[in-house]
């Protein structure tokens, strides 16, 4: 899955699994490293390879999620292009073309025009696309449709090599640890509540993740899961935590209520505010923080 940032794929490839796998927000740049979800049907599977938004670098983190992309492209067998219909091709549009032509002859490549049902001249909006990159298979879809979903995906089946299985049969949906998901809801749900540069200077790790056991007789547990929220600046921590530490605890209401679904038990989320100043620019800092 490759396009600019905020066109649908880590949607789509939530909506392909059936669970979400990937975090989503309005905002940009909401997906930082590679996610591979996992569909297995019958002696068939996919794995979906969801990428960050390609942009232009302007930092050390930005550099990181261009070579997520650039290494994901060379380990494919079949690139889907999303594209939003809604607005016509930007230069980020002509990034992607790019880097997509030297694979043009080697690999399948479809041109996927998402948010066709909300695009105004979707057909002409996909042929605008197209031109950046002529000759390509075309399709129109909604990322939340799962009749839209379905298809693309039996058609993504139908055009991959024969070969083993990369996952066992069993395997979950995708392959991020309990505690590299629980970092990245946290991310996910305070992206969404944040404005201006702050969603995209902050980053998120687990330091603790326990199972702790119920009193006696109380049966289930309790995971006890602990998120360093970094910022680059002193003045962003009282942005983050709002007053009262409102904004803080809405995060932490919202983050653990998906973290229970997900880990069908109670949890105890200990959120935690530091600064980290400038970890964007700082490829070590990069390192700590898990994007390596």
């Amino acid at each position: 899955m490759v396009g600019k940032p905020n066109v649908g794929k880590s949607t789509l490839v939530n909506t392909m699994l059936g669970v979400k796998i990937a975090p989503i927000s309005p905002k940009p740049q909401t997906t930082r490293k590679r996610v591979r979800g996992i569909h297995t049907e019958g002696n068939r599977q996919i794995v979906f390879v969801d990428t960050p938004g390609w942009h232009e670098a302007a930092d050390a983190l930005s550099e990181y999620m261009i070579r997520q992309i650039t290494e994901a492209l060379a380990e494919v067998n079949l690139v889907l292009w999303l594209v939003d219909l809604r607005h016509p091709p930007t230069h980020e549009d002509e990034l992607v073309a790019r880097a997509l032509r030297p694979l043009k002859d080697q690999v399948p490549i479809i041109l996927v025009g998402n948010k066709a049902d909300a695009a105004r001249y979707p057909e002409a909006a996909l042929q605008a696309y197209a031109e950046l990159l002529p000759g390509l298979e075309t399709r129109m879809i909604s990322a939340q449709n799962e009749r839209d979903a379905k298809a693309l995906r039996d058609e993504v089946l139908a055009l991959l090599p024969e070969g083993p299985f990369f996952f066992p049969e069993d395997y979950a949906k995708g392959d991020q640890t309990p505690e590299e998901w629980a970092a990245e809801i946290v991310r996910e749900e305070a992206m969404k509540r944040l404005k201006e540069e702050i969603p995209y200077s902050i980053a998120t790790k687990t330091e603790e993740f326990e199972l702790r056991p119920a009193p006696a007789g109380g049966g289930g547990g309790t995971f006890y899961i602990r998120v360093n929220i970094y910022v680059e600046r002193e003045n962003h921590k009282p942005i983050l935590i709002g007053a009262g530490g409102r904004k803080l605890k809405e995060i932490g209401a919202a983050a653990r209520k998906q973290l229970e679904v997900f880990l069908a038990r109670k949890v105890y989320l200990d959120l935690q505010v530091k600064v980290y100043p400038n970890w964007r620019k700082d490829p070590e800092a990069l390192r700590e923080l898990g994007y390596h």
